[in-house]
């Protein structure tokens, strides 16, 4: 099944370019996840106040212990630890977008590769593509059991969007379900290289380009220290305004996904952020992140309440949408599902 009507998404991210502008002091809605189920109705509300705000929103007692956090951070520093040629073992395979890839993300904002690396584990597609134990041992099991936990997490917010868009408190579960084979929910390992002094403020140079992310939900982990994520809340794509977003060890920033604005009738907003290079001054060694994608399944159809948008399965979504990111040899724009 496939949308008849262009993607808006892609003109919209060409749209904003690679300029700087400019960036201010700003605050990201915090929202407490405790005592979940007899809260529920108020996280709900929070949770839609947020979302219809800015699209993005940081989660606390969320039920991930910070141990689990730091042992999957270390986890991802050993992993991108590795020589080039280890890594090069377990390739990106853009059939399935999974694996390792090394600067070839390259955003239709800033058309320049992202200054990263990242390794990309869905859980059935990873056939070829995982270290072996004697190379990260125990590194797979961390791995999947962390993508477990978010997964659960993602679950409890899409709960709250799905019963005030009229949905069942379980479709987007339903939509996301681990046990399906075309499952491609995504837990994303990023490294974000050392920055030369001498090229600081280079013409082109950004660790990740101004984007809206492709999915349903996206939960992100930062690491203490390693700043630079920035949001743009407003509405013009001519003269963005961005507000940095701190990393905190106990708390889940999130942000819409191009899916759920597609599913909600436009109504929550996929909203641009980056993660832009240091300002001299400033912290210039590596990054690490780590993404959750809460990505429906391949045969999911993504079709709001209204029908404002022509019914499209999420496997076509997603394969347009990721082609305009990546590289295809020779340097082109290519498709990699």
């Amino acid at each position: 099944m496939t949308s008849a009507r262009p993607m808006v998404e892609l003109t919209r991210e060409s749209r904003i370019g690679a300029v700087r502008s400019t960036t201010v002091a700003g605050e990201v809605p915090r929202i407490d996840l405790a005592d979940f189920a007899a809260r529920r109705d108020e996280i709900a509300e929070a949770l839609w106040d947020a979302a219809m705000a800015v699209g993005f929103f940081q989660v606390v007692n969320h039920g991930i212990e910070p141990a689990r956090v730091r042992e999957a951070f270390a986890m991802t520093e050993r992993f991108f630890g590795l020589p080039d040629p280890v890594k090069a073992q377990y390739p990106h395979r853009k059939a399935d977008n999974v694996g390792w890839e090394s600067r070839a993300q390259v955003r239709p904002s800033t058309g320049t590769p992202d200054q990263k690396e990242s390794y990309q584990i869905t859980r059935p597609r990873m056939t070829g593509l995982w270290p072996a134990e004697s190379e990260l041992p125990g590194f797979q099991a961390a791995m999947l059991d962390f993508e477990s936990r978010c997964w659960s997490v993602a679950m409890r917010v899409l709960s709250c969007f799905a019963h005030t868009l009229g949905f069942a408190s379980d479709f987007f579960a339903a939509a996301h379900d681990p046990a399906r084979p075309d499952y491609q929910s995504t837990l994303r390992l990023l490294h974000y290289y050392p920055v030369d002094p001498a090229s600081l403020g280079a013409a082109g140079l950004w660790r990740a380009g101004a984007h809206t992310d492709f999915d349903c939900l996206t939960l992100l982990f930062q690491r203490a220290g390693q700043g630079g994520l920035e949001v743009c809340a407003g509405k013009d794509l001519d003269n963005p305004v961005w507000t940095p977003v701190p990393p905190e060890e106990d708390a889940i920033t999130c942000n819409i996904g191009d899916m759920l604005m597609r599913w909600s009738d436009d109504r929550l907003p996929s909203n641009f952020h980056r993660v832009r290079t240091p300002e001299p001054g400033e912290y210039l060694g590596s990054r690490y992140s780590i993404a959750f994608f809460a990505q429906a399944n391949r045969d999911a159809v993504i079709a709001g309440p209204s029908g404002k948008h022509a019914p499209i399965s999420a496997g076509d979504y997603l394969r347009q949408r990721v082609a305009a990111n990546f590289q295809a040899a020779g340097g082109a724009p290519g498709a990699v599902r």
